[in-house]
């Protein structure tokens, strides 16, 4: 994709020296892009965690990378196992984090020694090209769906609502819930998308946003409990959102405030459609309410509250008594009964355990046991 003409992925190789890691400080935006350079684990690692770089999808990227850098300092068995474990503590709920970083060791582990920087660097831009491909084939299996809509609408733009960020900058390139939305409008096809700013991070309004206007997407931002209110006066067409995680059985674990938002569709008769790739399914989990973990983020997250000032400046600022507590669990599970169906890379099914089986048959073996 591109910002102001120029094309970007969301993390990279660094050209000039070949080794080093490049990412878009995602904590900036949209105020700031600042390209920032990792070169330890524990540099990556601090990127994932401060949600530098964040999105399940790039988060494992960006893991594989952290992997591949850790093989300069050592190859050997032991610090794989020891990076890997400190990686994968980094962000619970994302299920790309840890599938990524055992492909990684599942690959090294049957490499030579000797080899194993080498490879390491392969595999890593292996995930991230396949990333990009997954989501590429996302954005045209849910374009028929937009399309389908275009018809029925007679013309008039298509309104389509999404939560949190799920585009190109919580990827390596495209997004999952707004490819199908880029695919639509580089068809020609009008849509236009409601942004819920998503709190308490703000990733709708700062990231989904700013992609969305650098592409020249019709947006507008919303607060989030203004869905509801948009869905009973027939303003939403249909929403697709991402997910961190989606069980065996179609459950989906996305940004907290999703659930409420399918919830009101599924009051208003409004399809709610998921999209991920297949890596973001995990077939170890049945019940996504019970057993997918929520990971906890700091209170200061909820808070506080930061933008740009009259004067130019980025300032943070306190928007609640100092002394009064808070809570912030990052996310919620919108359960399987509420999704319209999931958008993968293989195409479009029910978020059932059936459905998806259809489009991962060998998966099945996996189940069974």
């Amino acid at each position: 994709m591109k910002i102001d003409g120029t094309p970007y992925r969301s993390v990279w190789v660094d050209p000039i020296d070949g080794w080093s890691i490049r990412i878009l400080d995602q904590t900036g935006l949209p105020w700031n892009l600042d390209i920032l350079r990792l070169t330890s684990v524990r540099e990556v690692a601090h990127a994932i965690r401060s949600m530098q770089v964040r999105g399940a999808p790039l988060i494992g990227a960006v893991a594989a990378y952290g992997m591949a850098l850790s093989m300069r300092a050592d190859t050997s068995a032991d610090a794989m196992t020891a990076t890997a474990t400190a990686l994968k503590a980094t962000r619970p709920t994302a299920v790309n984090l840890a599938w990524a970083i055992d492909r990684m060791l599942t690959r090294l582990r049957s490499t030579r020694q000797a080899d194993r920087l080498r490879v390491a660097y392969q595999e890593a831009a292996l995930i991230a090209d396949e990333d990009v491909a997954q989501n590429e084939a996302i954005g045209r299996h849910g374009m028929t769906l937009i399309a389908r809509e275009a018809v029925r609408a007679g013309g008039r733009p298509i309104n389509i609502l999404t939560h949190c960020n799920a585009g190109w900058l919580a990827t390596v390139d495209w997004g999952t819930a707004l490819a199908p939305i880029y695919a639509a409008h580089d068809a020609g096809l009008p849509v236009h998308v409601w942004v819920d700013e998503t709190r308490p991070r703000n990733q709708g309004a700062g990231l989904t946003a700013y992609e969305l206007g650098k592409h020249g997407v019709p947006h507008t931002v919303i607060v989030d409990n203004a869905g509801g209110h948009l869905m009973q006066h027939g303003s939403v067409d249909l929403c697709i959102v991402g997910a961190d995680r989606v069980t065996r059985t179609g459950d989906a674990a996305n940004k907290i405030g999703t659930y409420l938002k399918a919830l009101a569709a599924h009051d208003n008769g409004v399809p709610f459609w998921v999209a991920v790739p297949g890596t973001t399914i995990d077939w170890n989990v049945a019940d996504g309410v019970r057993d997918i973990p929520i990971e906890e983020r700091p209170a200061t997250e909820v808070t506080t509250v930061t933008g740009r000032a009259m004067d130019g400046s980025v300032v943070t600022v306190r928007i609640a008594p100092s002394d009064s507590p808070a809570a912030n669990p990052a996310f919620d599970v919108t359960p399987a009964r509420l999704l319209t169906g999931l958008i993968t890379e293989r195409g479009i099914c029910a978020a059932t355990a059936t459905g998806l089986l259809g489009l991962f048959p060998e998966q099945a073996p996996a189940q069974a046991g």
